[in-house]
């Protein structure tokens, strides 16, 4: 645990050395795509157009370099060919950096697989100097329980969501205040250790640092959600092409992720054996012609077919739109019914504010969010990441939510348990007591 805790301090420190230098790209290593975005930040003495700095030492940026590129080797969001992927890779980061026209040292990844496991902790310390300190946040942030996640998995973030100080609650940061006891709670996200370490590998054998990984399910919530949905409570469903990644958000953290291992590839090869065609054939039908909403219209709308044996006359032949949608509607709904099964595991339904918002590549399919408000709830509206200075405008649809959602990871990080300076000794140690859904009992 302890040596976990070293890399990812070291990978934080790596980040903060690139930020200083001004250029770093980040890269979304996606099922159907990976994507790379190379961003210029301001240096702290930039004086800006008005005359001010920057907002509480936030960095300024924008995006200079942007490319993306077929993904090859990666399944359900986890690389199977490290050699197909690494070429992907290099592909999408030397086109970037060709389009900003410098060379880039440092990338900070995502992912959508790995399986990632949410646990609720809780800590609480007595506080010596009745004002709240840095080590006292360390102290409480040490106290926490960690449990027996089991071998071969590890954090992959570790956020404190909510400070107490005595029996005030709701405290962002409680350094400074002033009271007897601190208590925390935090939110540990957990994932496979060999599916992450296959990522650094081929990001390393690229040529490339790493300064920092971050789940894509955390990071299209940070891009698509507004901010009264994360203050209020929100869940965001990212439908990629080989995992649909699911994040609970209230007061501006991430309370809960998980991932479930269906998304649009699978819409695309189920299209693709119920027609008889190739996959890239399946994949422009399901573009311009899909949707899982038939009216009676679509009996009329016919579709022209071509299969694989290359003979274009003897393949030839038409299906209907009602046809095509009979096909697609089944595994939207599988999809979104997974999707329902966590959130209700997740105590989703006991937030007071209940707002899903769909993002990602597969969620563009017409009539999505009108089945998803049957089958999930009614507050449910499709969502496109945030405006980032720069973007061009290709890369600013809802396939790119987990991509501009890690520019703001890398400029404005939120706190996690590593970035305070918990002496040795005190790392958090594994027991068996089962965390609490502590949100559960306290929203």
């Amino acid at each position: 645990m302890t040596d976990f805790y070293q890399s990812q301090r070291a990978m934080r420190n790596m980040r903060q050395a690139a930020l200083q230098r001004g250029v770093i790209a980040v890269l979304d290593v996606g099922t159907s795509k990976i994507a790379c975005l190379v961003l210029r930040f301001d240096s702290p003495d930039d004086p800006r157009e008005d005359g001010l700095g920057s907002l509480a030492g936030q960095s300024r940026f924008r995006v200079i370099g942007a490319a993306t590129t077929r993904s090859r080797g990666v399944k359900f969001g986890e690389i199977h060919s490290m050699g197909e992927t690494e070429r992907a890779i290099r592909t999408a980061v030397q086109a970037a950096q060709k389009m900003a026209q410098t060379r880039v040292d440092h990338v900070i990844a995502c992912f959508a697989g790995a399986q990632p496991r949410s646990y609720g902790l809780a800590g609480l310390v007595d506080l010596a100097d009745g004002q709240v300190s840095e080590s006292d946040v360390a102290r409480a942030l040490a106290a926490c329980d960690i449990p027996d996640f089991g071998a071969g998995r590890e954090v992959l973030h570790a956020h404190p969501v909510n400070f107490a100080i005595d029996h005030r609650s709701g405290f962002g940061d409680p350094r400074g205040h002033v009271g007897n006891q601190l208590s925390v709670d935090m939110h540990l996200l957990t994932i496979d250790t060999p599916a992450v370490q296959n990522l650094l590998y081929c990001i390393r054998r690229c040529d490339l640092e790493i300064a920092g990984i971050a789940s894509s399910s955390y990071l299209a919530g940070l891009a698509s959600l507004v901010e009264d949905e994360q203050e209020l409570g929100a869940a965001c469903i990212d439908m990629g092409g080989g995992a649909t990644g699911l994040s609970i958000f209230i007061k501006k953290h991430m309370i809960f992720a998980e991932s479930v291992r269906l998304g649009g590839d699978h819409v695309t090869s189920d299209i693709s054996k119920g027609l008889q065609v190739p996959m890239a054939t399946a994949e422009r039908i399901k573009t311009i012609h899909g949707g899982v909403h038939a009216t009676g219209m679509d009996d009329r709308e016919m579709i022209e077919v071509g299969g694989d044996s290359g003979d274009w006359d003897k393949d030839r032949r038409r299906i209907s739109r009602t046809e095509l949608i009979g096909i697609m509607r089944p595994r939207v709904e599988e999809i979104l019914e997974e999707v329902r099964a966590i959130l209700d595991a997740a105590g989703f339904d006991q937030l007071r504010s209940q707002q899903i918002v769909l993002t990602g590549g597969a969620s563009q399919i017409p009539g999505l969010d009108m089945m998803a408000a049957r089958i999930l709830g009614q507050n449910v509206r499709l969502g496109r990441p945030l405006r980032v200075q720069g973007l061009p405008q290709a890369a600013t649809g809802a396939a790119f939510s987990a991509a501009v959602g890690l520019c703001l990871f890398a400029a404005h990080p939120q706190d996690e348990c590593w970035d305070f300076a918990i002496p040795a000794e005190r790392y958090p140690a594994r027991s068996l007591r089962r965390a609490v859904k502590w949100f559960k009992d306290n929203w």
